[in-house]
């Protein structure tokens, strides 16, 4: 096995989104549901926020009431959003003051002492909700209805991050009270839906990785333990979730034969923003309007950290699936493969020689015929999930998904327990090719090589329920006893 180039699925991947991680998604997951008894059911999941330390206070980690994130559906391949889920959050100060010396004083802090164990609890000072429309046909001009729970309330709330076990000695049943079974228009099945802090659903070595693969000990030829030789320096860090599962029959086309969907996430802010010289409260900082502007995108992983060049890098976080043609060479002569075969020519690595890198075009741009390309499809990129395929239980999924021969697994959509990142290295040197899926083994030298990254990731890491990824680290692990 060798040690190889890999990067975060989306952590600060690129230099203007770098400086707003509030809207920053770190990765997308689209999968048939294998919790049991919901298997007719796809899971949605977008991650933001990235790189959350537990310890992050005093003001956590809110999403950005000025943004609107976006989790987006195309049910007819022509590269287009069908239905669009669209989430707005909004923060209230509760302004809990303590009575100092006579005199009435806020509290520096978003919790106030009180107990933080149900919705909307008495120990918060901060509350975060958010509103929730589906939008049918054009993101911007579609038609769009709200979102309810079943008694007809619109309006949900957000757990507050997992500030320590002393504040919030049981969050995971905390965070539990948050998944909300909700009515989607359009969809006779009830769905259901959960925003909140989440360990960080991704495993990378990150920082030996952009240091040129500066790993102590790379493997270069056959050693059973590579795939697990290194750390993750993701395994301490949280992000935020934004969760939904959906019935599989309400996201494939009415009355289309296809089961094959594809989705990505985005997030945009207001086109003007002004910096506020007098705030006068903690949602006045800055005076915002204007058109909506994307200033973030992903659907399949690893796409704008190591397929994009770097001058585009902002311009890929500001497009459209339908635009994609501006990025094909990215996809038909892909540089990472040339990066690998350069740190790597000692030990006989030598990046495919089939040119135009037609076997990643099927993985990255059309989906992969007889697996989960669309009917009908147009060239562009985003997670693709043939819906008919039935989903593997929790401790029966290969981490390798489709190159191992599970085909619940990515690219056929993406699991939390799919390792892409020892697949997409194995893929772009050349393992479709050892396949004789769009090229032949003589085009791919070093197609069988088992390149990793060295942190390991597979379904144990996460849970069998939605939302399926496990919870967050605490800022405070030690409870008060221990102290004691």
């Amino acid at each position: 096995m060798l040690a190889s180039t890999a990067v975060a699925s989306s952590h600060r991947e690129a230099p203007f989104i770098a400086g707003m991680p509030r809207a920053d998604a770190t990765d997308f997951y689209m999968f048939r549901s294998y919790e049991p008894g919901r298997e007719k059911f796809v899971t949605l999941v977008a991650n933001y926020l990235p790189l959350q330390d537990g310890y992050g206070g005093p003001n956590y980690f809110q999403l950005d009431p000025n943004a609107l994130y976006e989790i987006h559906v195309d049910n007819n391949g022509d590269a287009k959003e069908d239905i669009t889920f669209q989430f707005r959050f909004a923060s209230t100060n509760n302004n809990d003051s303590f009575v100092v010396g006579g005199k009435k004083v806020p509290i520096p802090l978003i919790i106030n002492g009180g107990a933080i164990n149900d919705v909307n609890p008495p120990g918060l000072n901060v509350r975060e909700t958010y509103t929730v429309n589906v939008v049918r046909g054009d993101r911007r001009t579609g038609t769009r209805e709200r979102i309810a729970n079943p008694s007809g309330a619109k309006v949900f709330d957000k757990p507050v991050d997992n500030i320590g076990n002393k504040a919030i000695p049981d969050y995971a049943g905390y965070a539990a009270r948050h998944v909300y079974d909700v009515t989607l228009p359009g969809c006779a099945t009830p769905a259901r839906m959960f925003v909140g802090q989440r360990k960080d659903s991704f495993a990378v070595n990150l920082g030996e990785t952009f240091d040129l693969v500066n790993y102590k000990s790379p493997a270069v030829e056959f050693d059973a333990n590579a795939e697990r030789s290194a750390r993750d320096d993701l395994a301490d860090k949280n992000v935020t979730t934004i969760a939904l599962e959906v019935a599989a029959s309400c996201l494939v086309a009415p009355g289309s034969a296809d089961p094959v969907i594809g989705g990505w996430t985005t997030a945009s802010v207001p086109q003007a923003r002004v910096v506020n010289p007098v705030p006068f409260n903690t949602n006045n900082a800055t005076k915002e309007g204007g058109a909506w502007t994307q200033v973030s995108r992903l659907g399949m992983p690893l796409v704008n950290e190591v397929v994009i060049g770097l001058k585009d890098k902002d311009r890929f976080n500001h497009s459209r699936p339908s635009g994609d043609t501006q990025f094909l060479a990215y996809v038909t002569n892909p540089t990472l493969p040339a990066l690998v075969e350069t740190l790597f020519a000692g030990a006989g690595v030598k990046a495919p020689t089939n040119f135009p890198r037609n076997d990643l075009v099927t993985v990255f741009l059309t989906g992969v015929p007889g697996l989960n390309q669309p009917a009908k499809v147009t060239p562009s990129e985003m997670l693709r999930l043939n819906t008919s395929i039935a989903p593997v239980a929790k401790g029966s999924q290969k981490r390798l998904g489709v190159i191992d021969g599970d085909n619940a697994g990515f690219p056929n959509g993406r699991r939390p327990g799919d390792d892409v990142v020892d697949i997409e290295l194995r893929v772009a040197m050349g393992k479709l090719c050892t396949l004789n899926l769009g090229c032949a083994p003589a085009n791919a030298p070093s197609g069988a090589i088992r390149f990793t990254d060295g942190a390991f990731l597979d379904d144990a890491a996460f849970n069998n329920a939605f939302p399926y990824l496990t919870t967050p680290i605490p800022g405070s692990p030690q409870s008060v006893a221990s102290r004691q």
